[in-house]
């Protein structure tokens, strides 16, 4: 069964402008009848402010008056489509104070573990400029020295599904880019097999020369009156 927006909140103002049962309210808001009977009896949902049904469109008055006849009636909630909550708007992502001076440590971590996101999309993610993400990169923040990479999501400055998606975009555009671009040529000699150049002699280090045979300089008869 579909239920109001902000049941309790419902429930209080039943209670305070209305003749309904605690059972009616009940079923009309999920909830108890004992905890109906607390909200009346000022012990539960206390410093809650109601909300009139009527008001916005999930009651009809006619639907009111007559569930105040007839206790044994259960009031129906108006069909049709009811505005949950705002739609979002496109401009820039609005962080809370509170989590602003966390996003340098962001920005540091989604740098450092993911350097294929680009700055488009964690502006976008984190709701920072460019400039602050190429300080972080540059380390001249002025508070570089105190950065430390930290999760996003566990800042809560972003959800876990944004940040998946941040990192599959950009890892889909990365492959992309890969296979887009065409190939080095290899040159055709880097291929081709170059025989070394043998020289008819082989050339030997001074060491690994063959020795020479040596004259035999003694003094014969010979040498000295020549042959006769």
């Amino acid at each position: 069964m579909a239920l109001p927006l902000m049941p309790k909140a419902t429930a209080v103002w039943l209670v305070e402008n209305t003749s309904l049962t605690f059972e009616q309210i009940a079923d009309f808001c999920g909830l108890h009848a004992l905890e109906v009977k607390g909200i009346a009896d000022g012990e539960v949902a206390t410093g809650i402010v109601g909300l009139d049904p009527v008001a916005n469109g999930q009651l009809t008055r006619e639907e009111l008056e007559r569930c105040q006849a007839d206790p044994a009636a259960r009031l129906r909630l108006v069909e049709g489509p009811v505005p949950l909550t705002n739609p979002k708007s496109k401009g820039a992502r609005y962080t809370p104070v509170s989590k602003r001076q966390d996003r340098p440590n962001a920005i540091a971590w989604i740098l450092k573990f993911h350097p294929e996101v680009s700055d488009a999309q964690i502006q976008k993610m984190l709701g920072t400029t460019k400039a602050t993400i190429q300080a972080v990169r540059e380390r001249t923040h002025w508070n570089a020295q105190n950065i430390k990479p930290q999760d996003p999501v566990s800042l809560g400055i972003c959800s876990q599904a944004e940040l998946d998606a941040a990192v599959n975009k950009a890892a889909k555009r990365r492959a992309k880019d890969k296979g887009a671009a065409p190939a080095e040529p290899v040159p055709q000699h880097a291929t081709l097999y170059r025989p070394e150049v043998v020289t008819e002699e082989p050339v030997f280090a001074t060491s690994d020369r063959a020795p020479e045979a040596e004259e035999d300089d003694e003094p014969t008869a010979e040498k000295i009156f020549g042959k006769g």
